[in-house]
């Protein structure tokens, strides 16, 4: 798992806030998502190549959707989770939601709720100018209160309708729903343990588990798929990727208890060897890496994270052949890829820049929304002369990064350099136009200070 927005270190990269949380992105948890939901996506009449489902740094059990078609899953949420499938649950849930446009139709419940309690306020007001504070007062909160109440019935009556559609769509994909009434079980245990009877279920947003297991029950048990096991290699991955996120998010100290060194399977040393690395012991990461190969050499995971503790070790050199291993092994993963191409510009021979340049244009060409992967091939556009490149790598990242003002400076340098034309000008073209039609319209946000 890799920090490389922030560092180019470990296996989860953190990458750009959503609601103040950071993006965990991996390429093993990112394939499983991937496999998990594909026939999910499917059932939902979605297009698998237009939704993705992606890691937040957040230890709450929770899952969202915020626009579009993205499905954002705490890391709390797979913590908790027991097995793939109360995932996979989770994700039909949301997928509900996206299929449905809940996010598009959000005003239909929030403006009845500032209708009635802007018109609280206005009387609450009037009332108190005419010499009634106290009544004032009191139809101002009444207001509220109504105010709120109204737009948690449209929240309930929206997720009644994603659970509904989610258990569809794990029905006609084929995917047992056990794991989705398990994993409302897991709420509604937390429900008990805050006190059941304390919680008034017409001020939540959503219904209460107990309720949203009665009421999925019987759907899902009426299809043939109920009794169908989960798919094992779905969960052995998921297994896989839960070990190596706690060895991430989760302290050392947590992570050694929960996974002692008398354990010695697959998942035991994958979550020490993140632990390690995090605590800064290399050479114990590095021996966990070594005895994960040793059980799958072929494992381009495994590869993976023994070049990442290699590199950030100071072994760039050394970390050269598992990166290259676990590149070629993941068919050209863009994450994969772009700790490569760091590697071979880390051990600053020269000889190694040709190939840094082709697999970081791969990466950032199957996936250009990696800030770091953009920041590592301008770094070696740069070490080879090629500044034009360097430029337009550099306003990409700015781009992303939500920088107009570089991005644009960057875009013309390149525009000014770069051969008339060819893919990259008119690339360069595209970042200039729309950096400066950003500034044009918002200018108090660029204003110079």
């Amino acid at each position: 798992m890799r920090l490389a927005v922030c560092t180019a270190a470990a296996a989860l990269v953190c990458a750009a806030p959503v609601q103040a949380q950071s993006i965990l992105r991996d390429a093993e948890t990112e394939a499983m998502f991937s496999d998990m939901s594909v026939p999910l996506i499917k059932a939902a009449g979605l297009s698998p190549r237009d939704v993705k489902v992606v890691l937040i740094n957040d230890d709450s059990i929770n899952a969202f959707v915020a626009g579009g078609q993205t499905v954002y899953v705490h890391s709390g949420l797979l913590q908790a989770a027991v097995n793939a499938n109360q995932v996979q649950g989770v994700i039909a849930h949301e997928l509900g939601h996206i299929a449905a446009g809940h996010v598009v139709l959000a005003d239909n419940g929030i403006k009845p709720a500032m209708h009635i309690t802007l018109l609280s306020m206005v009387l609450g007001l009037a009332a108190v100018a005419a010499g009634a504070g106290e009544a004032g007062a009191g139809l101002m909160a009444l207001g509220q209160s109504a105010g709120m109440a109204k737009y948690l019935s449209f929240s309930r009556t929206q997720e009644n309708a994603a659970d509904a559609a989610g258990a569809r769509f794990l029905n006609s994909a084929g995917v047992t729903g056990k794991g989705m009434l398990s994993f409302f079980g897991t709420l509604q245990q937390q429900e008990y343990r805050y006190g059941v009877e304390n919680i008034d279920p017409f001020m939540q947003t959503h219904p209460l588990s107990g309720d949203r297991i009665a009421s999925l029950t019987a759907v899902l048990k009426a299809s043939p798929s109920w009794n169908k096991p989960s798919d094992p290699a779905i969960e052995e991955r998921f297994r896989r990727v839960k070990a190596k996120l706690e060895g991430y998010v989760m302290s050392p100290e947590r992570t050694l208890k929960d996974f002692p060194e008398s354990d010695t399977s697959i998942y035991a040393h994958y979550a020490r060897a993140y632990a390690w690395h995090k605590a800064g012991y290399p050479d114990k990461a590095d021996a966990e890496s070594v005895a994960l190969i040793k059980a799958k050499p072929d494992d381009p995971y495994f590869q993976e994270i023994r070049g990442q503790i290699l590199l950030e070790a100071g072994h760039p050199a050394d970390a050269v052949a598992p990166l290259r291993a676990a590149t070629e092994g993941s068919r050209n993963n863009p994450l994969i890829a772009t700790t490569f191409g760091h590697a071979l510009i880390a051990t600053e021979d020269k000889a190694n820049y040709p190939e840094a340049v082709r697999v970081l244009r791969v990466a950032v060409g199957r996936d250009d929304e990696n800030p770091f992967a953009w920041y590592q091939l301008g770094t070696v556009y740069e070490l080879t002369g090629d500044t034009p490149r360097a430029a337009l790598a550099t306003a990409e990242r700015a781009s992303m990064e939500g920088d107009q003002r570089t991005a644009a400076q960057s875009a013309r340098y390149a525009l000014a350099n770069l051969p008339a034309n060819s893919s990259d000008w008119i690339r360069a073209q595209d970042i200039a136009m729309a950096a400066q039609n950003d500034m044009d319209d918002n200018p108090k946000k660029y204003k110079k200070r």
